[in-house]
């Protein structure tokens, strides 16, 4: 079947979106991490309330929830106490610390590969319009 264009934009990014997790995936394996594994643990490297995570990674909250629980079960997460008991704050464990230590080469990697393939002009542009496109949309969120 030929791959057509398509004017959906939604599309397009998710149809690139799933190939290059796939080479992350691929390459993060070895560690035994997806590469949404990956971006968790890097960003709950100070802890945070679940709130404050889902805020920073663009997520909602159920989907966070659902994606820590393998992080927590596993135990490179864990929940802290917070001054404020009714807030839930996850941390990186030793265990997370270790995780993420031996990924990090093999995200580099990955990464390594995406800018060979797109060139630095190329991925100067795109990351500037998907930073683009995400302050406009959180302009019309906020609006």
């Amino acid at each position: 079947m030929r791959n057509q264009a398509s004017s959906c934009t939604c599309f397009r990014l998710r149809r690139a979106a799933r190939q290059v997790s796939q080479l992350y995936d691929h390459a993060l394996a070895g560690a035994g991490l997806t590469v949404n594994q990956y971006s968790l643990l890097r960003h709950a490297r100070t802890p945070q309330s679940l709130g404050e995570l889902a805020a920073s990674l663009g997520m909602d909250r159920t989907t966070l929830t659902r994606n820590l629980r393998p992080l927590l079960r596993d135990g490179l997460l864990a929940e802290v106490r917070d001054e404020d008991p009714r807030r839930r704050v996850v941390a990186l464990t030793a265990a997370g610390r270790q995780r993420l230590a031996r990924a990090r080469p093999l995200w580099q990697r990955a990464q390594r590969r995406i800018d060979a393939l797109l060139g630095g002009a190329t991925l100067s542009r795109l990351h500037a319009g998907l930073d683009a496109l995400d302050a406009a949309l959180a302009r019309e969120r906020k609006a």
